[in-house]
């Protein structure tokens, strides 16, 4: 593969994340096939040129890359008649690659390469990314890769498409464990900075000014960039799930659990955001923590909004 003219080449999963990076994808030669459950979503990338794949089989390609939340996903597009272990028989692909781009269990992830490279010599890459849809929709993600060199060398022009840091961290489940790390600053940041924000109100401070003294400062941080302004406002609504962040940070424990680690600070941020899905905030953005901690000093706090009390 070339940077001009890279293999056949498919994204499936074209949600927040999935959608911007397909339309990054679209500036290399040699064409883009798109695939979404639910078909509608793939009418703009159509427009732009990419072709719509009817499933899976049809979207079958020499590089697959995945943007779905789990792993369970990624594995309900193998089997059947219209599944992309069939569309690789049929289109005599015989080393095809599969790119995970979610966030997985670095553990489950690895077992899962082992498995589909031995059962059907399929090599798969673990390539987690970060910098939320403000990157996707740039081109500005950070791409952490695991797996075969090889084939990861291979697919770098791909990934460059998409992200302007991109480094291989090792065998298959290093780029998701280099994700989870990426994860225990994200938590604990959006945490952090939803305490200091908790406070500040309290204390009647004006809250816009407290962010532009954050940014101005040692703790300035690409969280604070993107979504400072929730914390002003106080609307959680849409961004990255909490039922992800929470997801993520299972990904983490068990992680650290194999190691035989103790991650305090990721443990008590874990409660935290297993509070808030509890409480019925799962679909908030993970700045939404805001509110379940808002909520521990004023239980009757209701709706999806955090008002203003200055």
């Amino acid at each position: 593969m070339t940077e001009t003219t890279p293999a056949s080449l498919a994204l499936l999963g074209l949600g927040p994340m999935g959608g911007p990076m397909a339309r990054q994808l679209l500036a290399l030669d040699g064409g883009l096939t798109v695939w979404n459950r639910t078909s509608a979503k793939t009418e703009p990338l159509v427009t732009l040129g990419a072709r719509a794949a009817t499933s899976p089989a049809d979207a079958a390609a020499d590089v697959i890359l995945t943007v779905l939340p789990d792993l369970d996903q990624v594995e309900s597009l193998l089997p059947g008649e219209n599944g992309l272990l069939s569309g690789w028989t049929a289109k005599n692909i015989t080393r095809p690659i599969l790119v995970v781009h979610g966030t997985v269990s670095p553990i489950a992830v690895a077992a899962f390469a082992e498995r589909l490279l031995r059962l059907h010599g399929v090599t798969v890459l673990d390539a987690p990314v970060s910098g939320g849809t403000v990157g996707a929709e740039e081109g500005t993600l950070s791409i952490m890769v695991g797996g075969d060199k090889d084939a990861a060398h291979s697919v770098e022009p791909v990934f460059q498409a998409m992200g302007t840091t991109v480094r291989y961290m090792g065998p298959s489940g290093s780029g998701a464990l280099a994700k989870a790390c990426n994860q225990v600053v994200v938590a604990a940041t959006v945490t952090a900075v939803s305490e200091a924000m908790l406070l500040a109100r309290s204390g009647g401070l004006d809250l816009a000014v407290m962010l532009e003294l954050l940014q101005g400062g040692l703790a300035d941080s690409a969280v604070l960039r993107q979504k400072g302004n929730r914390w002003i406002s106080g609307d959680f609504t849409g961004g990255g799930s909490a039922k992800n962040q929470l997801k993520d940070l299972g990904f983490i424990r068990e992680a650290a659990a194999a190691d035989g680690l103790d991650l305090p600070l990721s443990g008590t941020v874990t409660e935290l955001f297993g509070e808030m899905v509890a409480q019925g905030d799962g679909a908030l953005d993970h700045t939404g923590i805001h509110r379940t901690l808002a909520r521990r000093s004023n239980p009757s706090l209701e709706g999806p909004v955090l008002p203003d009390r200055r």
